[in-house]
């Protein structure tokens, strides 16, 4: 069981839920991101999704949009990504995800990408274009290195892409919470519910909701219906705004502490 396992085991013994913060690795710079990742830590992430800057991130909104262009301008490339991981296992065991597009992956190779990313430390990967039909020959080369593979499944997938979701994805599953792409939202979609239900029906893996997740009240909602919440743009706006204040640190651990507290009033209110 990777470190991903071993973290959701211990959140459903407690009782509790996962916070999983997405940084876009090398914004503002790669020598930052170790400090920035601790202060999530300190704040009350369980988890954290390490972005690969792209340059063509369809995925995603314009926050993490300008966060991918900022790193790329800053030189951040995957091999100097995964030297972060290995800097930040230096003195962390937090659980940590490689979240890319398939470009990059495939460029530098999946069995080098799975052999060095096991090597430094990575926990698993995400790779968000990346059809889970045609995901074999990735998946078999993360397993014979011991690293989960978290696949997507959004409103819009359908039963067969489901059940391939549910068959390929280890740690835990990844719910798009809406159609659209990444950024801050007033209120969870009305198509969270049926695709929670869906995936229920095909796996016990922990499901983990995503985009648009930017305040503790989205996270008390999802409480009673998720393992774990992902929050990205919110985190990246952060940065975005106070990049060059000397309490980026500071910001970002108190606020991922207002979100986790989202979690703890709704699970243990009287």
């Amino acid at each position: 069981m990777t470190r991903i396992g071993c973290r959701f085991a211990r959140l459903r013994q407690a009782g509790e839920r996962g916070l999983i913060a997405y940084l876009t690795a090398g914004d503002p710079g790669l020598t930052r991101t170790p400090a920035l990742v601790d202060a999530l830590e300190r704040g009350g992430a369980d988890l954290i999704e390490l972005g690969v800057p792209f340059s063509d991130p369809i995925a995603d909104g314009p926050v993490i949009q300008r966060a991918s262009e900022r790193a790329l301008r800053a030189g951040a490339t995957l091999p100097a990504i995964l030297g972060t991981v290995r800097e930040i296992r230096r003195h962390s065991e937090i659980p940590l995800v490689i979240f890319s597009y398939l470009n990059p992956i495939l460029r530098y190779g999946f069995s080098r990408f799975a052999a060095d990313a096991a090597a430094a430390g990575a926990d698993g990967a995400l790779l968000t274009d990346l059809s889970v039909e045609e995901a074999d020959p990735f998946v078999a080369e993360m397993r014979r290195h011991g690293l989960d593979t978290i696949f997507l499944a959004a409103p819009t997938s359908t039963p067969r892409r489901l059940e391939l979701v549910a068959r390929y994805s280890t740690g835990f599953i990844y719910l798009v919470s809406r159609t659209g792409v990444t950024g801050e939202q007033e209120s969870l979609s009305d198509s969270l519910l049926p695709l929670i239900a869906r995936t229920r029906a095909l796996t016990s893996l922990p499901l983990a909701v995503g985009f648009g997740i930017s305040r503790p009240e989205h996270l008390a909602e999802l409480a009673p219906l998720a393992e774990a919440a992902v929050v990205g743009s919110a985190f990246m706006r952060l940065i975005e705004q106070h990049q060059a204040s000397p309490d980026l640190e500071e910001r970002l651990e108190k606020f991922g502490a207002e979100l986790k507290a989202g979690f703890s009033r709704a699970l243990h209110q009287k």
